[in-house]
């Protein structure tokens, strides 16, 4: 089958690239900001120039993955128009182009779109994002789910980390660094909020086997979770174990976030992943350990 990545440069999008395209699929990988190599640039806001993609007969699509988006709370509460523009907008466009062309649409969505105050949430549990972030996420999912005619799937995921060209990319692979920061300059932790750390490359397999169901349609919604549940404080406790470094210079904060600028964040938002394994026919989703990861990664 012919796949379609929106966002292939980035930290998800190079992973599903890569899995779909050792699984045999012919893949077409499209970026904006970091196109090279075999990505085609493309600015997914531009719907002009986004439509005569998906109409060029030479980029036909079976499946289009829709990786891209903005994804950093911060960067939305400061650009409100800039993430509803890629976060809604856009995937609106790609349901409107999946409806005229009959190619299957999953729109990567997050699990900030619940308030974190009644977990776990399964596919059908009513959203409530505290953050504008999870708002245009939300919004996006209500977009693509109510273009009439259009096959789209949301796929909800939480926190991701894995392989990334920089630790920044991620907001659990940047906790290397401040375990790594032995400057003596001083650290405060989030210690409120539950995670649910989850690997690109097992969200990468799990599309890959997604793909290949005899199952049409799937699910609307479908939730895709590792299970262990840490704060960002605890997490930078198993990195300063795995590395043997100290981590006296990070104070763990367990209060909400509060004050000028601070975004806020859902207490617990774990999502419910029964339907996704019985989807599966081992009904295994084949999630690793975050740490044995982490030590296998590092070579620790």
């Amino acid at each position: 089958m012919r796949v379609i990545i929106t966002g292939a440069s980035g930290v998800l999008g190079t992973q599903v690239y890569n899995a779909f395209a050792q699984a045999g699929h012919e893949v077409v990988g499209l970026a904006h900001s970091r196109a090279s190599g075999q990505l085609k640039q493309v600015d997914l806001t531009d719907q002009t120039k986004t439509k005569q993609v998906f109409e060029d007969p030479k980029f036909k699509a079976d499946w289009v993955i829709h990786c891209a988006a903005e994804r950093r709370p911060d960067v939305a509460e400061k650009d409100p128009d800039g993430a509803r523009k890629l976060n809604v907008n856009v995937p609106e466009s790609l349901a409107q182009l999946s409806k005229r062309h009959g190619f299957t649409l999953i729109y990567i969505s997050t699990d900030y779109v619940f308030d974190g105050t009644s977990p776990p949430y399964t596919p059908s549990s009513v959203t409530k994002p505290i953050q504008l972030y999870g708002q245009t996420k939300r919004d996006g999912e209500v977009a693509v789910l109510g273009v009439d005619g259009a096959k789209a799937v949301v796929l909800r995921v939480p926190v991701l980390y894995g392989p990334a060209p920089k630790n920044s990319d991620s907001a659990v692979n940047i906790l290397l660094d401040v375990v790594q920061d032995q400057s003596g300059k001083r650290y405060t932790m989030d210690h409120y909020a539950t995670r649910y750390p989850t690997n690109i490359i097992d969200i990468a397999s799990f599309l890959v086997r997604l793909s290949g169901l005899k199952k049409d349609p799937l699910p609307p919604i479908i939730h895709y979770s590792a299970a262990e549940p840490f704060t960002k404080y605890e997490m930078c406790l198993i990195f300063s174990q795995i590395l043997s470094l100290p981590h006296k210079h990070i104070a763990p904060d367990a209060e909400a976030p509060t004050g000028a600028g601070a975004t806020t964040r859902p207490r617990d938002c774990q999502l419910y992943t029964r339907e996704t394994e019985n989807l599966l026919p081992d009904g295994d989703l084949r999630c690793c350990g975050f740490e044995e990861w982490w030590r296998g990664y590092l070579g620790k």
